[in-house]
């Protein structure tokens, strides 16, 4: 029999909720349930996945801030209401103090999508097309302060062009609108457009983080296209209710981890178009402030606001 030891004890003996921020069937719930599935496995635990979506995902940040402090409460924290919202909008939640890291999860880059009828086939044509119709050119995004909506601001300081940015309250949206050509581009997630891609009905002209990702090696990033250091990823985190004590805090990393370096698990979430994020929890509060930092620079040097 092998012994009980003290840090397999430190996890609540009773059902874990992981909330999630969005609709059941997105890439952020998809990829919850497909790692909570193995967790729970792992850790002889049931695990609720519990969707509480709204507010670009601040409805569900600000619940787990107010949640349990035992370890039976975990969130699938995003980009957006972590490092983003707090520097457009008042949120009842302070991300560094009510929240606590756990670990890195899933990370993925937008693709610039245009329609047929745009006239270009690569990022160079489409920024020379903004630059010659100044503030006709514009960029759909799934939200204001959505990941989407950053990549876009982010191109404009350093293409210096002024695209146009049309919030829409979801990812689906925005696409019936660019495949309608009622907006001319759209970073959008590469499961919802590849497959339009593929049809012919949209152009990629370049993915959003720094190096091209394993499933789409054929589309050049915007670093490569001449904006070095370009980097806007989506990416969801586990995080917990501040005040989780820390023994609990370094157990739940290590199974996220584990799971997270799992081969079959790795190869599921790459075929959702994810790379896996595993994180020490140090690691990860580094990189959340980095990422607060960086997003909070370009929403004062662009004065952008609600």
């Amino acid at each position: 029999m092998v012994p009980v030891t003290h840090a397999a004890q430190e996890l609540p003996d009773r059902p874990i909720s992981l909330v999630v921020g969005f609709v059941a069937g997105g890439a952020a719930d998809t990829s919850a349930r497909l790692i909570a599935e193995r967790l729970g496995h792992n850790t002889g635990r049931s695990i609720a996945i519990i969707n509480k979506p709204g507010a670009g995902g601040n409805i569900a940040h600000q619940f787990v801030a107010k949640g349990p402090k035992d370890g039976s409460m975990l969130l699938l924290g995003s980009v957006g209401p972590l490092t983003i919202s707090p520097h457009l909008m008042e949120v009842s939640y302070d991300p560094f103090k009510d929240l606590v890291p756990v670990s890195g999860g899933v990370n993925f880059p937008n693709v610039l999508v245009v329609h047929n009828a745009a006239g270009v086939k690569t990022l160079k044509e489409f920024i020379a097309l903004a630059k010659s119709e100044p503030e006709k050119v514009d960029y759909a995004s799934s939200g204001f302060g959505a990941a989407s909506h950053m990549a876009g601001e982010l191109l404009n300081m350093e293409a210096d062009v002024n695209m146009v940015h049309v919030p829409y309250k979801g990812g689906a949206q925005a696409m019936q609108d660019l495949l309608g050509e009622r907006v001319t581009s759209y970073f959008s997630a590469p499961p919802t457009a590849m497959p339009y891609v593929e049809e012919k009905r949209l152009i990629p002209l370049a993915t959003t983080g720094l190096k091209r990702p394993a499933y789409l090696p054929e589309i050049p990033t915007v670093a490569e296209s001449g904006y070095p250091g370009f980097e806007a990823l989506n990416w969801y985190a586990f995080v917990a209710p501040g005040g989780t004590p820390d023994p609990i805090l370094d157990r739940w990393n290590e199974e996220v981890v584990k799971v997270l370096t799992d081969p079959e698990v790795v190869k599921k979430l790459t075929e959702f178009g994810m790379t896996p994020q595993p994180t020490t929890r140090e690691e990860f509060a580094a990189f959340m402030k980095k990422e607060s930092d960086k997003w909070g620079r370009i929403i004062k040097e662009r004065n952008i606001k609600k």
